[in-house]
């Protein structure tokens, strides 16, 4: 601790029953109770030297706080940051994909660090690889009637329409797909405050048996799916990582028959690749596996399946899948492709038919960050925008209004008398494609129809890809790739 606790550096006092112990850093007293006939609090005694014959220690396990060192091994039984017992859904890299440490030199160059010829070299390969990949998307930007008044509200600032703008067409689009119904689990990966969720529930209004699964693995403040309390929607959040998650053993989904879709808006880099493995490969291989059984019993049970599950039944809802399947669908806004990374990438076969490897995705990755900032911040405007992010918790930072460029690395320098800031962006917009493009192959080998679209403006938000893929067997007109 930096102050001392014996000279107030203020002509204030502490509050009545308070610690004495004054915080530099916060230029006030500490808050903390103090025990009855005590000037200073746990914490803070020591500093005081109110209890010097006991000495007080960083915790191990958070240096952020101390301890009494005669105290320590009763307090590692219940500090708050001990590492927790893991849930039967966590199950360890169960979607990382497989690990190939011969693929990836140790060391690899910053791209400023390439020659012009390297560079060239790779910008060549970039084009060859992207030849026939069609550059300009389909617009699919939406809206969706439920988000029209907050749309509207006169009290949004800049940031929060734009955030409602994106949210509004992705629900438009989930509806296009025919997956907003009744009767489904919706899985949002890198949930945040859950505020995607939130609209598709207001969609529903009293759509029966909807249950939201809301994955994050962070902490997170200010949530709002704490807020529903319809009886026809259930909301879960899982703190985990989606590298470990697996679905099928969380107990809802094991339980109930439900079609998931899988949704997310922003989701970065590599968590994209994480949650179409979870999907596609994890939960719903699993699902086949558990169901499979001779044809002859699949036969007999036809009609029984088609009176237990409604989602089977012919001419059913209109939102309303003909056939019932683990993942109904996947709708995903893509960000931040260069926080992607080879070993998790879904791509990598479409990127070795290509004769691409490992040190060619590095590379393609990186320069992926030209598309969205090319050269519109130096490395201390970037920062400072960084450090900006850091002090607003109570905002939407951690859905990337700036189009997802958080880094300061090598991949925004200039790269003078080579490249434009024009070409460096349309280099960029290649990248991005071709590691997207990937992710379409994988999903079109997993059975899956996938499509890449505009969801949203540029000037909304530079990051306005969506990923959006349905079951080979669905009847919905919107599945060509």
């Amino acid at each position: 601790m930096a102050a001392s606790a014996s000279t107030p550096h203020t002509t204030d006092f502490p509050a009545e029953g308070r610690c004495s112990y004054y915080v530099e850093k916060k230029k006030r007293f500490c808050r903390m109770v103090v025990a009855a006939g005590k000037r200073f609090c746990g914490e803070h005694a020591g500093a005081a030297e109110e209890e010097n014959a006991r000495k007080r220690i960083l915790c191990p396990l958070d240096p952020k706080h101390t301890v009494y060192e005669d105290q320590l091994a009763k307090h590692l039984k219940k500090c708050n940051s001990r590492e927790k017992p893991k849930p039967d859904f966590f199950i360890q890299d169960i979607n990382a994909g497989l690990k190939d440490e011969t693929e990836i030199p140790e060391q690899l160059v910053p791209i400023s660090s390439l020659s012009e010829e390297q560079l060239e070299n790779l910008i060549k390969k970039l084009r060859k690889a992207s030849e026939g990949l069609n550059s300009t998307l389909k617009d699919q930007i939406m809206s969706h009637p439920a988000l029209h008044d907050a749309l509207n509200d006169p009290k949004n600032g800049d940031s929060a329409t734009k955030h409602l703008k994106q949210q509004a067409s992705i629900l438009g689009n989930i509806e296009k797909l025919k997956l907003l119904g009744p009767r489904r689990c919706f899985v949002e990966f890198g949930a945040g405050k859950g505020k995607l969720s939130h609209w598709v529930d207001i969609a529903l209004k009293d759509a029966e048996k909807v249950h939201f699964i809301l994955v994050e693995k962070v902490t997170t403040r200010f949530k709002v799916d704490g807020k529903h309390r319809k009886k026809n929607s259930v909301f879960e959040r899982l703190q985990i990582d989606i590298q470990h998650l697996c679905l099928n053993k969380i107990p809802l989904l094991s339980k109930e028959k439900l079609p998931v879709v899988g949704i997310g808006k922003h989701l970065c880099g590599v968590a994209t690749d994480l949650a179409l493995r979870c999907l596609v490969e994890t939960y719903a291989a699993s699902c086949e596996e558990r169901n499979e059984e001779p044809l002859a019993k699949r036969r007999k049970n036809d009609k029984t399946d088609k009176e237990i599950n409604p989602l089977a039944k012919e001419g059913n809802e209109k939102n309303v899948p003909e056939k019932w399947t683990p993942v109904a669908g996947i709708v995903i806004a893509l960000c931040c492709h260069h926080r992607c990374d080879w070993r998790h990438y879904v791509g990598k076969e479409y990127f070795r038919a290509l004769g691409l490897g490992a040190v060619d995705f590095h590379y393609f990755q990186r320069m992926s960050s030209w598309a969205t900032c090319g050269m519109r911040k130096t490395s201390l405007e970037a920062s400072n925008v960084t450090s900006k992010r850091k002090d607003k918790h109570s905002d939407d930072s951690e859905e990337h209004d700036d189009g997802g460029c958080r880094i300061t690395d090598d991949s925004t320098e200039s790269l003078p008398g080579l490249l434009t800031v024009e070409e460096k962006k349309k280099i960029g917009h290649l990248c991005k494609l071709l590691i997207d493009q990937g992710r379409v192959e994988y999903l079109q080998q997993k059975g899956f129809s996938p499509a890449l679209q505009y969801y949203t403006d540029p000037l909304v938000s530079l990051e306005n890809v969506l990923l959006t893929a349905l079951p080979n067997h669905s009847s919905s007109p919107e599945t060509s790739a």
